[in-house]
């Protein structure tokens, strides 16, 4: 075959040169603090942690933990292929090692799908929540959508100047959000004290036992979606082999800490009343002024300046995957070029940034000129809607990378093969997914929830079928895998 036939129609066949990041630019503290702003704990509890209760009830932090101990097992599976093999590419990567270039292609279709889904969440409910704030207290009402357009292209150029800067940003963002959370909670504590009880830790006040956990747990899931940011920004950590699992365990501990402390005061602010802290649109906001009205308006910031610092710790990570995919010739390799002065991969960002800000664009009009309200044409709404869809294919990534851990180990690196940490962990990291996903799944489901399932296996079986194609039309896509490692 010649070189001209072997090279795909979408002229994916990799650059003699690859293109590379600003290596070293980032420590320790960086990447676990960007991972942590990507999470954005005060983004995601607030709007998340209601419905929580709404399944689980007063002891929903009980679905906390279970879900920190899900997110462990796969920070098992990521600290462990980052030591051996860290790569921007992250699990497109360390599927793709595993099972070759078939395999690659799909987890780049499904990590790419599966994350821009997620973002366009981020980018809806961060113009809805600043629209929100400011009708709170100025009485104004802008639309959400202007906003949404003014914080994401804010975020884009700080992106643009550099990973340092705007990593330091969300690290600051983060660093605001943390302590007002750590505030807010401990007075709601100190000023409910003689009402503390273990209510909500006791498996009785679970609604329904077990059957209560479970749905919502895909929520809780969703609490700690991030946590995996450091390994995007492998080829721009020193010593990423020691500094990415560090990040990864650091990280999710300190959210798991962090979501406790506030569930708790949430629920002890509410008196153990899992009915009336269904009600608020934000139950946080609320026992928020209840225990420091005169400056509840903290807590409004720290919502704000969380869901600028998942925009920009997101975008940052998610779109080095897709970058990493074009520079290896997984996808087109105009998506794999670095800004020539500051070595950012904006390419991949504008790309990203734009599917995301086509999606809500896609989802507007279709309210507009469906059957549905205007009224109900919102950011929160898309958030959710959006949110979860983008989780489920994210799931089947988890998924496969607890696959291929034992698979990988086995075939590089067998001296150092460790039965509970390549094998039994990774089982069990499987288990822990496949539960989340069922609920996804599992009919009946309310509009438009019932149809996700069914979008997401059509996104897997053209990423597979796309995929198989490019595979036979290119057969060395498989060695072009992990061929830039991040400190060589």
């Amino acid at each position: 075959m010649s070189e001209a036939a072997s090279v795909p129609f979408s002229e994916t066949k990799a650059p003699e040169s690859p293109e590379r990041l600003h290596r070293g630019a980032l420590g320790l503290v960086d990447i676990a603090a960007s991972t942590m702003a990507n999470i954005g704990p005060a983004y995601s509890f607030f709007f998340s942690f209601g419905l929580i209760v709404v399944t689980a009830g007063i002891a929903a932090p009980l679905t906390i933990i279970a879900a920190a101990i899900a997110i462990a097992l796969l920070g098992n599976t990521l600290s462990q292929f980052s030591r051996a093999q860290p790569s921007t590419g992250g699990f497109i990567t360390f599927v793709g090692k595993s099972f070759g270039g078939t395999s690659a292609v799909t987890t780049a279709l499904l990590c790419g799908a599966g994350y821009i889904i997620a973002i366009s969440s981020v980018l809806a409910v961060s113009g809805w929540y600043l629209e929100y704030v400011l009708a709170y207290y100025f009485h104004w009402n802008v639309p959400w959508i202007i906003w949404s357009v003014l914080l994401t292209a804010g975020s884009v150029v700080m992106m643009y100047r550099g990973v340092a800067v705007s990593t330091k940003l969300a690290g600051f963002f983060f660093g605001f959000e943390m302590v007002v959370l750590v505030i807010v909670a401990v007075a709601v504590l100190v000023k409910n004290g003689s009402q503390l009880s273990a209510a909500p830790f006791e498996w009785s006040h679970l609604n329904n036992g077990f059957s209560g956990l479970a749905p919502g747990f895909p929520l809780a899931v969703y609490l700690f979606i991030g946590w995996e940011n450091s390994a995007a920004l492998a080829e721009e950590t020193g010593n990423p082999r020691r500094n990415v699992p560090r990040a990864v365990y650091l990280s999710i501990a300190m959210m798991a800490v962090l979501y406790l402390l506030v569930a708790y005061a949430t629920v002890a602010g509410f008196h153990d009343n899992a009915k009336s802290l269904a009600v608020p649109l934000i139950p946080f906001i609320t026992v928020a002024h209840s225990a420091l009205a005169k400056v509840a308006v903290i807590a409004y910031l720290a919502g704000l300046t969380s869901t600028v610092g998942v925009l920009i710790a997101a975008v940052n990570s998610q779109a080095r995957l897709v970058f990493n995919a074009g520079r290896e010739g997984l996808l087109p390799r105009w998506i794999g070029r670095v800004h020539p002065t500051r070595r950012t991969p904006i390419n991949a960002i504008y790309t990203f940034v734009g599917l995301a800000g086509g999606i809500i664009a896609v989802w507007c009009i279709l309210h507009l000129i469906g059957s549905h309200q205007s009224g109900n044409m919102n950011g929160l709404s898309f958030f959710d809607d959006s949110g979860t869809m983008g989780t489920l294919l994210i799931l089947v990534v988890y998924f496969l990378a607890n696959l291929a851990l034992p698979f990988y180990y086995r075939k590089y690196r067998p001296q150092e093969f460790n039965l509970l940490k390549h094998l039994i962990l990774p089982v069990l990291g499987m288990i822990a997914i496949a539960i989340p996903v069922y609920y996804l799944c599992k009919p009946p489901q309310p509009q438009p929830l019932d149809w996700f399932p069914y979008a997401a296996l059509a996104i897997i079986v053209v990423s597979v079928t796309y995929a198989f194609v490019l595979n036979r039309r290119d057969p060395t896509l498989g060695d072009r895998v992990g061929s830039i490692v991040a400190d060589e």
